[in-house]
C-alpha cells in the first residue's frame, strides 16, 4: 500500500510541477486507485503486484468509500454557499459573505435551517424586554445566531449584585446602563448584527409602536405590569411572545401566540399574584446559571420561529427544576373568556 501512496506522491507532484491543472493532477491518482482496485479484483492471490499493492481488495474499497465520503461533503458545503448566496429569486438583499457563511456554517449544514433559513435570521428583527438574567444569554446567542436586527428595551444600570447571573454584562460595566453594556457586548460578539437599545421602561405610551418594529418578542422582565402590557401589545398586533420566568431552582418558558391558536399569557395567569405569593430574585434568591437555560431555551424557540424549524413551545409551557435535574411540559389552552385573546375580548 506504501507504494501506491508514494506513486500518487510522485504523480501529483509531477503534475504540479508541470504546471498541470488540479483536476487533471486528481485524475491521474483516480486512475491509479482504479488500476489498483482492478488489479486486487482480478489477479490472483499471491501475485506480485497484488502483494506490492496491499494485496486487500476490501482495504482499498474503504479508502475509497472514505474519500468518496470527503468530496460529497465538500460539494455538499460549496452547494449550501451556492444556495445562502442567491439572489431575489429565493432569497433578498445582500448575500452572505465568506466571512458570515463561514461563522454560520453550522446552522447551515443543519437541514432544519440551512441557506434559507440563515437568511431568515438575517433579516429577521427581535425585541427583546429586559437585559437582565433571562435577556444576558438570549442577547448573546440571538448575536451569535445571526440574528439580523435586535432591539433591547431596559432602564436599569448595572449593579454588582447582577453580575452573578447576568453574563452579557462585565465589572467593568457597574453603573453603565444595561442596554448599552449588551450592545457592546453583542457587537463584541458578532459585529454582522444591528444592535437597537432603548434605554427607558416600556410604557402604554410607546410600546404599540416599538413592538410594530419587530417580528417577534422575548419577555425577560420580572414584572407583571409589563408582562401584561407586553402580552396585550402582542396580541392586538399578532406577534409572537416567547416569555420566560424563574423562581430559585424552577424555570419555565413558553410561546404565546394566539394567531396561531395558541394561548396568550393573561390565558394563563389571568391575575398578576398578591403581593408577597411571587417574590422577586432579590427577595427569593436565583441559582446564577439557571437564567443562562431558560434564556437560552428562549433563544432557541426564536430561532425555531424565523427558520420555521421543528415544533415551537405554542400551546405548552416547559418547566425545568434544576435542583433535581428534572423538567417536564403541560399543555395551555385559550380561554373563552380571557379579556385579552377571548371571543369578547375587552
Amino acid at each position: 500500500m506504501l507504494l501506491v501512496l508514494v506513486l500518487a506522491a510522485m504523480l501529483y507532484g509531477l503534475g504540479a510541477l508541470m504546471g498541470a491543472p488540479r483536476r487533471a493532477r486528481w485524475s491521474m491518482i483516480l486512475i491509479l486507485y482504479l488500476a489498483v482496485v482492478l488489479a486486487q479484483a482480478v489477479l490472483p492471490a499471491g501475485n506480485p503486484i497484488r502483494a506490492m499493492t496491499g494485496d486487500s481488495l476490501a482495504l482499498w474499497l474503504l479508502v475509497g468509500g472514505f474519500a468518496a465520503i470527503v468530496l460529497v461533503y465538500r460539494a455538499g458545503l460549496q452547494w449550501l454557499k451556492a444556495r445562502a448566496q442567491m439572489p431575489e429569486t429565493q432569497m433578498t438583499d445582500a448575500p452572505f459573505n465568506d466571512t458570515e457563511l463561514d461563522r454560520y456554517a453550522r446552522h447551515i449544514v443543519l437541514r432544519e435551517i440551512g441557506g434559507l433559513g440563515q437568511k431568515k435570521l438575517k433579516d429577521a428583527r427581535v425585541l427583546v424586554i429586559g437585559a437582565g438574567g433571562l435577556g444576558s444569554p438570549a442577547l448573546l446567542y440571538l448575536a451569535a445566531a445571526g440574528v439580523g436586527t435586535i432591539g433591547v428595551i431596559d432602564d436599569d444600570v448595572v449593579d454588582n449584585s447582577n453580575l452573578q447571573r447576568q453574563v452579557i454584562h462585565p465589572d467593568a460595566a457597574i453603573g453603565t446602563p444595561k442596554v448599552f453594556s449588551a450592545e457592546a457586548a453583542m457587537r463584541a460578539q458578532n459585529p454582522y448584527v444591528t444592535v437597537q437599545p432603548y434605554h427607558r421602561r416600556l410604557s402604554e405610551e410607546d410600546a404599540g409602536a416599538l413592538v410594530a418594529d419587530y417580528d417577534l418578542v422575548l419577555d425577560g422582565t420580572d414584572n407583571f405590569d409589563t408582562r401584561y402590557l407586553v402580552n396585550r401589545i402582542c396580541v392586538a398586533q399578532g406577534k409572537p411572545l416567547i416569555s420566560g420566568a424563574l423562581s430559585q431552582w424552577e424555570g419555565q418558558i413558553s410561546v404565546f401566540d394566539p394567531a396561531h391558536d395558541a394561548p396568550c399569557y393573561q390565558c394563563v395567569f389571568p391575575e398578576a399574584p398578591a403581593a408577597g405569593l411571587a417574590p422577586s430574585c432579590a427577595e427569593a434568591g436565583v441559582i446564577g446559571p439557571l437564567p443562562g437555560v431558560i434564556g437560552a431555551m428562549m433563544a432557541v424557540e426564536a430561532v425555531k420561529l424565523i427558520a420555521g424549524a421543528g415544533a415551537s413551545l405554542r400551546g405548552e409551557m416547559l418547566i425545568y427544576d434544576a435542583l433535581y435535574g428534572e423538567s417536564r411540559k403541560i399543555g395551555l389552552r385559550r380561554r373563552a373568556d380571557c379579556p385579552v385573546c377571548g371571543a369578547a375580548p375587552g
